[in-house]
């Protein structure tokens, strides 16, 4: 078997669920310490950040990670026990395979290779790998060092997120760049009453339903040649007493933007509350931003240089996108970094039955360590 397989195997059988690390991070510093980098642990309350480099001077290459996964569901749905790494018909199962422990795995693989063959090479390496990616907040993991970094005068040239980006094949897609995120909690305040007596009563669900639509139909910008447009979602509505004769108090909107660069947050974040006092509601409206849109521009030099090597290695040529989610790639552009991400095919992530090619897996290092070679060599 090889490094990586066995690696990723490894990290499966660890039950790092969010923001749990279960031994992931000391493992894997402990690898890279005999490779010849110096290691660091960040532990913020209850989350592990490792932050690992080798070289000194120059320009900046770091890759980006997660140990942490999803919760798996009954575990009697998989197929095979989640945390048990296991191979059938050339895919390797598990929580976490493709999300995203087969990228860390490789990473590291691909780390040890390069300094290995090139102990000389120009610049630094690195590799920044939290146990809170896929938590609620993230406010310990990669925002908080990137905190750190901001006071220690830490410098980043170049990141590549090992996120899975592919949609069939490695190296079909790679992301350039992500939306933006910023949700609100929304409470609507009525009056509570019994619902043959409405003239008693306000109920918000109605004095929010015109609002509501309002926001649904407007178009907050048209997107523009990198983005598609801004795009508005209700995520969670409650509201009642679990009867159906009252007419609830209050009610509660869990909504979020997916912004593109052609809107900004504060705007946004105007026009709704303007929608929602024009209606005469009386609410209080609770705003996180969890990150900003960013884009590695066309001729940035990591962007080209991923595009050549999945050309090269994968022979494909990538789509190169910014759809999808968010990632800890929006805490690390705003440093000034170029950001691309390319990892394995993100069908399965966070489903039952998650699993990755195995022959992928075993290309993915090399996929890594040639963007090394190209960029500190």
């Amino acid at each position: 078997m090889s490094d990586v397989f066995e690696l990723a195997c490894d990290l499966i059988r660890r039950r790092s669920v969010t923001p749990e690390d279960a031994g992931c991070l000391p493992s894997i510093g402990t690898r890279l310490e005999r490779a010849g980098f110096h290691v660091q642990h960040l532990r913020y309350g209850d989350v592990d950040n490792l932050w690992a480099t080798h070289g000194t001077g120059g320009s900046t290459l770091i890759f980006l990670g997660h140990t942490d996964v999803v919760p798996s569901g009954p575990e009697a749905s998989w197929q095979s026990p989640p945390f048990e790494p296991t191979v059938r018909n050339g895919r390797l199962y598990g929580r976490g395979a493709a999300d995203m422990k087969g990228s860390v795995a490789a990473m590291v693989v691909a780390l040890e290779q390069f300094v290995a063959a090139h102990p000389d090479h120009r610049g630094r390496v690195g590799l920044l790998l939290t146990s809170d990616e896929e938590g609620p907040t993230n406010l310990d993991g990669v925002r908080r060092v990137v905190e750190h970094f901001r006071t220690t005068g830490e410098r980043i040239d170049w990141c590549v997120v090992g996120e899975p980006s592919a949609k069939e094949k490695l190296g079909d897609l790679i992301r350039v760049g992500r939306r933006g995120s910023l949700s609100g909690t929304l409470h609507v305040r009525g009056v509570q009453g019994h619902v043959a007596y409405p003239e008693k009563a306000l109920n918000p669900i109605h004095a929010f339903a015109p609002a509501l639509a309002e926001l649904a139909a407007e178009r907050w910008d048209e997107g523009n040649a990198d983005f598609p447009p801004t795009s508005f979602q209700v995520s969670n509505l409650n509201a009642g007493t679990g009867a159906n004769n009252v007419i609830p108090g209050d009610l509660t909107a869990l909504i979020n933007f997916r912004y593109c660069t052609a809107s900004r947050a504060d705007d946004l974040r105007a026009r709704t509350e303007a929608v929602l006092q024009r209606h005469g509601l009386d609410f209080t409206l609770d705003w996180n931003l969890s990150g900003e849109p960013f884009l590695t521009p066309p001729d940035g030099l990591l962007r080209e240089t991923v595009v050549a090597v999945c050309r090269d290695l994968c022979g494909l040529d990538p789509e190169q996108s910014t759809g999808g989610g968010t990632s800890d790639g929006r805490f690390i552009a705003p440093m000034g970094a170029e950001v691309v991400e390319i990892g394995p095919v993100n069908e399965t992530i966070h489903k039952v039955d998650e699993c990755v090619e195995v022959a992928e897996l075993r290309r993915l290092p090399a996929v890594y360590r040639a963007v090394c070679e190209r960029l500190l060599v």
